[in-house]
């Protein structure tokens, strides 16, 4: 393990100097506005490569993404810094003062013997944190990001609802409840009602954020999965096509179908070898 201060020390110095008159006239124009896109796009990059290792790739290209990741953070940091606000040694305490102070069975001397006991005193801890700062324990829910992607936001609306007792006992009640919003869908969609069908669209993709959580799935992490999976298979499809000097755009449906099937059957075949 290398030293993990000076590392992080030597980066913070090679933002201030970036920042610092002389330093990149890049680096100098940028503020929190204009760093938004960079920080969700190094985020998405980690994910990738999370993806990746899970399949059973390397490990070197997730610590190039996360360090790129790591750079942002330093990047606010310094941006506040400059603004006499914070600076990275107090983003790094806040961290550590809070993981500390919601892990009363590691740091102190409270009691969890399962993560669901864990999840239940975190959300103890959390409320009796919200009344302190400001007056009231608001809402179970507060702190899931309104801009978050919609299926990661419903699993994550669930998930913490759950830890106060809102949630069906097993998965059996959430497979009800999913053929329930599937049925008013086929409901809205007979009376062709738009308005009706996007609302009960998604409750079936609420419903189904819901059951991925407690099949210990996480919902985001199928989607891109899935659309990974179609990438992959229409490539194979329009090579295929290319293949067979079908003139682009004038292939069958039927045509395009046996392609896919066969790329579903290299696939399984891969993996069967794998």
């Amino acid at each position: 393990m290398g030293d993990i201060g000076n590392a992080v020390e030597r980066l913070a110095t090679i933002m201030q100097r970036l920042r610092a008159p002389g330093g990149c006239p890049w680096d100098r124009e940028q503020d929190l506005k204009s760093l938004r896109p960079y920080l969700i796009e190094e985020a998405y990059e980690v994910l990738e490569e999370m993806d990746r290792v899970s399949e059973g790739g390397p490990w070197s290209p997730l610590a190039e993404e996360l360090g790129d990741l790591l750079f942002q953070i330093v990047f606010h940091a310094q941006l506040a810094s400059e603004q006499k606000q914070f600076d990275l040694s107090q983003v790094a305490n806040a961290i550590a003062d809070k993981l500390e102070r919601r892990h009363p069975h590691v740091f102190g001397d409270g009691a969890a013997n399962t993560s669901t006991q864990v999840l239940e005193n975190w959300a103890r801890l959390k409320a009796e944190e919200r009344k302190k700062k400001n007056g009231h324990v608001g809402s179970v829910l507060d702190g899931v990001p309104k801009d978050a992607p919609g299926l990661q936001r419903a699993e994550r609306l669930t998930e913490k609802a759950s830890r106060i007792g809102f949630d069906w006992p097993d998965v059996s009640g959430v497979q009800e409840k999913l053929q329930e919003e599937l049925g008013e869908l086929e409901e809205a969609m007979a009376s062709k009602d738009t308005a009706a069908m996007e609302h009960e669209l998604g409750d079936v993709f609420f419903a189904l954020a819901n059951l991925a959580r407690h099949l210990n799935i996480a919902p985001e992490d199928a989607m891109r999965a899935a659309n990974r999976r179609f990438t992959t298979r229409f490539h194979v499809v329009e090579k295929g096509l290319e293949k067979q000097g079908v003139p682009f755009g004038e292939a069958s449906l039927d045509q395009m179908n046996d392609l896919w099937d066969q790329a579903k059957a290299e696939e399984k075949a891969s993996k069967a070898k794998g």
